[in-house]
């Protein structure tokens, strides 16, 4: 059962890639507010996604706002023998910094952020419950430069310990493979390249100008 639209799609998504990934194994995916960072039954798994993208609505003030800093955790158990799965998945919420009230709301997130998110959780499945290369992982970024700093007093996941607000060391290499493409195109556009469309049409226009001066001034001495 659904209890919001969010809910719907994640649990949507999530059952259509697992039957494309894994169609032999029956796997439930349940929401749980409860759930806690490193606090594991046996055989279970946990896998924390740290940087989600996500826009809350405050329902006290209706102040929106978006977030590079979502915080999903998720608790995975396999039963190889009954080849049956399960997946508890937290999304931790932030309070409105507009009202100050002490309501936590809920992230709501594009259908494409939830379907990257469920990509990130079955290549976590991979490695961790099936001994598998799960793949590359995908790295989410709201925009750049950030929204802003990371307020952990309105953060759920941080009042409860969960340092994340730090850009993770995959993060930080796709920012600087960033910022090293960036300043090269700016010093490659800062060079002077003598033989660019601009530069021909300046000599030829200069020379233009030298042959009208020399005509002139040849003109004006038979005259």
């Amino acid at each position: 059962m659904c209890t919001s639209l969010t809910t719907c799609e994640w649990k949507k998504v999530f059952y259509e890639k697992m039957e494309v990934a894994k169609p032999a194994d029956s796997w439930e995916l349940i929401i749980d507010p409860n759930l806690k960072p490193n606090e594991l039954a046996p055989g279970w798994k946990q896998y924390l996604e740290q940087h989600a993208s996500g826009r809350f609505h405050c329902t006290w003030c209706w102040h929106t706002w978006q977030s590079a800093n979502v915080v999903i955790l998720y608790h995975m158990y396999l039963d190889r023998a009954q080849r049956a799965g399960s997946v508890r998945m937290r999304v931790f919420k932030q309070l409105c910094y507009e009202c100050g009230t002490a309501r936590l709301d809920e992230s709501s997130m594009l259908e494409e952020n939830i379907e990257n998110l469920v990509d990130n959780l079955i290549t976590s499945l991979r490695e961790q419950c099936y001994d598998e290369d799960g793949g590359q992982y995908r790295i989410h970024v709201a925009s750049r430069p950030d929204s802003g700093p990371h307020c952990s007093e309105f953060c759920e996941a941080c009042q409860e310990g969960i340092v994340h607000w730090k850009p993770s060391e995959k993060l930080l290499e796709e920012e600087a493979t960033f910022s090293g493409a960036s300043k090269s195109r700016a010093q490659e556009g800062s060079g002077y390249n003598f033989f660019s469309l601009r530069w021909c049409l300046f000599w030829a226009s200069l020379c233009l100008l030298i042959v009208y001066l020399q005509f002139s001034f040849r003109r004006s001495t038979f005259l």
